[in-house]
């Protein structure tokens, strides 16, 4: 199967060189998400809906991928603020709670002042929860 490669239309992508998701056999790689509206690259001031927008990003690319959270493996939360993470717990569970994949928080900057979080997972088309 050759490798395929997703977009979301985001200028990030064009303009830094990557894809938001790459599928290359059973595996899907989903970049670093953060919560712009990328229809309309806004972005909400508010950590909470900056994170359910991250996670329908990541949904939208992986159904483009033929998958969906339940075939998520591994996620990693980046966050500029370790203390916001808890506020984060209710909206990953809404998506993660079933699933349970491995995970990791790492406090780090983001490229952009106004991204509370970026979340970046793993995923496998043969999961099977």
């Amino acid at each position: 199967m050759p490798r395929q490669l997703i977009s979301s239309g985001s200028t990030f992508e064009q303009e830094i060189g990557y894809s938001r998701a790459v599928v290359d056999g059973d595996w899907i790689f989903v970049s670093g998400t953060t919560g712009f509206d990328y229809s309309k690259m806004t972005i909400s001031k508010d950590l909470v809906e900056q994170t359910e927008q991250c996670l329908k990003n990541i949904l939208e690319a992986l159904s483009k991928a033929g998958a969906n959270m339940q075939n998520v493996v591994r996620v990693t939360y980046v966050l500029p603020n370790a203390a916001d993470f808890p506020a984060c717990w209710p909206t990953l569970r809404k998506y993660f709670g079933e699933v349970k994949p491995a995970a990791m928080m790492i406090s780090a900057g983001l490229s952009d002042p106004r991204m509370k979080i970026e979340i970046e997972v793993t995923a496998r088309h043969n999961t099977k929860c």
